[in-house]
């Protein structure tokens, strides 16, 4: 399987919002966008020279089939970024996409904007989501609960001592 990122467009974020209402996906993925307008929004404010948030889009041969972005970008002093990604393909699911999607952006932006730690929050029932951090390199740094959920947050170094780096 051959795992692209490309360039998100309106058309894409139309269809991204459209697929995530799944309850399946809604039950990992906390979403702040209520309405496909203020999904098109928070897009349009990404693409603003200095935006906070960044993102691609996830291709599997040739198949849109996901997001992944970057968003609370700081790029003084200590760069850094909060990151969050989802395959909404299901047929995708458990075979390495979100791995390697996840692999390329962060050299992305490690490059891009020079991010030496990145972070990352997911509900501690998403098991998938932190094995995919943790291939990646993402530690363990605190166990929570919040909204009566819990959750963790994984942290990212450049040029830590990863699995996969």
């Amino acid at each position: 399987m051959r795992i692209e990122l490309k360039e998100r467009y309106e058309e894409h974020v139309r269809i991204y919002f459209e697929k995530t209402r799944d309850a399946q996906i809604r039950q990992m993925l906390p979403q702040k966008c209520r309405t496909v307008e203020e999904a098109l929004e928070d897009y349009r404010k990404s693409l603003k020279p200095g935006a906070a948030s960044f993102g691609r889009t996830i291709y599997a041969d040739g198949s849109y089939i996901g997001d992944i972005w970057c968003y609370g970008i700081h790029e003084e002093e200590e760069p850094d970024a909060m990151i969050s990604y989802c395959i909404f393909e299901k047929a995708f699911w458990g075979r390495g996409a979100a791995t390697e999607a996840l692999r390329l952006f962060l050299e992305l932006i490690a490059e891009k904007f020079q991010i030496k730690t990145a972070g990352g929050f997911t509900f501690a029932a998403n098991q998938s989501s932190i094995r995919v951090m943790e291939k990646n390199g993402f530690q363990l740094k605190e166990r929570f609960v919040e909204d009566g959920v819990e959750s963790c947050y994984l942290q990212w170094e450049r040029g830590g001592n990863p699995a996969r780096q």
